[in-house]
């Protein structure tokens, strides 16, 4: 059965526009139809002027965050069909900087994933290995973390990032904490300054709704306070044993 919702999109044009406005389309849905699929029908027959961003329609890429009703939510995997007879409200996400329309600057948050390494620093294997092993219960330390991908639904979430843009954020913390709790790692050391630091988990205040927001139950939320713990062993690591931090 085909109904009709009106779908309101938030317009801006940064190098036209002298302030963001709410444009209203009225998009025939099916039950199946998501809020991506809705943007589309817009782009596609009514406006195609209308910028967003998408990629695999899957809940795997994170490329459709919106602000879906006020809520931080991916596009392909929320219904229409959740809000009918009433309106559904795009937004872009929360707390950054719009390039055009529904579509973000993710430039801050680029940066500081690139400072949290988020990679593995190769450790050297053990004498007369050629691998460094694993046990499974050693994966489990981090594999929650491991499935962060950036959505970004979590900064839109956090109300700190909101006051403070130099709080270096949920998702760049929790992979922080995924490579740092990987027994194969040796890059503990190059992170911790960016735990330590004013702007690292210190800045988080503790709400916890970037946890509530998260499409793949990662956590952010432990994972930086999992980090604070860490955090205060290294600081009394470093006051009782300096020489230990001029090594490091």
């Amino acid at each position: 059965m085909t109904r009709t919702i009106r779908i309101e999109c938030l317009r801006y044009h940064p190098e036209t526009d002298a302030e963001p406005r709410l444009q209203a389309y009225e998009v025939p849905f099916t039950d199946d139809m998501s809020v991506l699929q809705g943007l589309q029908y817009i782009k596609d027959h009514l406006d195609g002027s209308l910028t967003f961003r998408w990629s695999c329609r899957m809940a795997i890429c994170g490329s459709c965050g919106q602000m879906v009703n006020g809520v931080p939510r991916l596009g392909c995997e929320t219904f229409l069909r959740e809000f009918w007879p009433g309106t559904v409200r795009v937004e872009p996400l929360e707390h950054f900087p719009i390039v055009r329309d529904l579509a973000i600057d993710q430039s801050d948050f680029l940066a500081k994933l690139e400072s949290v390494k988020p990679y593995l620093v190769q450790k050297a294997p053990p004498a007369g290995e050629n691998t460094n092993l694993q046990a499974p219960e050693e994966m489990q330390a981090y594999y929650r973390y491991s499935k962060c991908i950036n959505y970004l639904l979590c900064y839109a979430a956090c109300p700190q990032y909101g006051l403070n843009p130099a709080f270096t954020g949920p998702a760049a913390l929790t992979l922080l904490h995924r490579y740092n709790a990987d027994s194969r790692d040796a890059g503990r050391a190059q992170r911790m300054p960016v735990v330590n630091q004013e702007d690292g988990v210190w800045g988080c205040t503790l709400v916890g709704y970037c946890s509530e927001v998260c499409p793949k139950d990662v956590d952010p939320a432990r994972a930086v306070n999992q980090n604070k713990v860490n955090s205060t062993l290294d600081y009394f690591k470093h006051f009782l044993f300096p020489r230990a931090k001029e090594k490091s």
